[in-house]
């Protein structure tokens, strides 16, 4: 089993590698597309999260002593921490499966990207090995109002919590960046803009799919405009997800 791999479709979008150390996430996202893609129910999918196998950790670094060797002198891929569950689950203050993976991947050469909604508190324990292993921290927000979250990520960590991880993140030089996706409101997603953009180095910005009420709802031409007229008066980094970029 290769615990590092390459995604493929929208997934590469956001990474060249990436890898799942954890089964199941506990956040009980609505708009999340895991269940599907592992042919589980959600209810099933959210109700626990599990180790990605008793020997997980063994079989990732193996992938990693493998890419070290086969990486050329200019290699610049990152590997994802994670697409299809989240790695900063409540597990993770038992498990540590995400810093063992991080510290893993650095004694090896290999940089690695972190996206999460996970809890504050956990993710700022890790916060010195992301600066001293040059780890990205990727942080998904897209509301600005909690009640908002609640309704759509009802079991994820609060809006303020992933904005005070953000900022503390960045004071410490530790390169940040923002998972703008899915949009499902999309005048708290300019406001998120407004508020963290001089604390985030990098802004990936996407839409809502498989949701055909809501997403019919959203003038996706007008909101992309919007984002990025702010995002550009700002001067901040972005990409605009071809999904985003092809709305009409």
């Amino acid at each position: 089993m290769n615990v590092i791999y390459e995604p493929k479709g929208r997934a590469r979008e956001y990474a060249p590698l990436a890898c799942n150390l954890y089964m199941g996430c506990t956040h009980g996202c609505k708009y999340c597309y895991a269940p599907a893609c592992m042919h589980k129910k959600p209810e099933e999918w959210h109700q626990a999260a599990r180790a990605r196998g008793e020997n997980v950790l063994a079989l990732f670094e193996r992938d990693c002593v493998r890419l070290a060797k086969e990486r050329a002198d200019d290699e610049t891929r990152r590997v994802l921490f994670c697409f299809l569950s989240d790695p900063y689950q409540p597990l993770e203050s038992e498990l540590h499966l995400t810093r063992r993976g991080i510290s893993v991947a650095a004694r090896h050469g290999i940089k690695v990207d972190i996206l999460t909604k996970g809890d504050g508190a956990l993710i700022e324990q890790d916060l010195p090995l992301m600066l001293t292993s040059q780890t990205h921290l990727g942080i998904t927000l897209s509301f600005i109002n909690d009640a908002s979250r609640r309704e759509w990520e009802p079991m994820a960590s609060t809006v303020l919590s992933r904005l005070n991880i953000l900022r503390k993140a960045h004071d410490m030089g530790i390169y940040t960046w923002v998972s703008m996706e899915p949009v499902i409101i999309p005048d708290e997603a300019l406001e998120v803009i407004r508020l963290a953009h001089s604390y985030v180095d990098f802004w990936k910005v996407g839409k809502l799919n498989h949701n055909k009420e809501v997403e019919c709802s959203i003038d996706w031409p007008q909101f992309r405009d919007n984002a990025t007229a702010l995002l550009d008066s700002f001067g901040s980094k972005y990409y605009i997800k071809e999904d985003l970029r092809k709305a009409v």
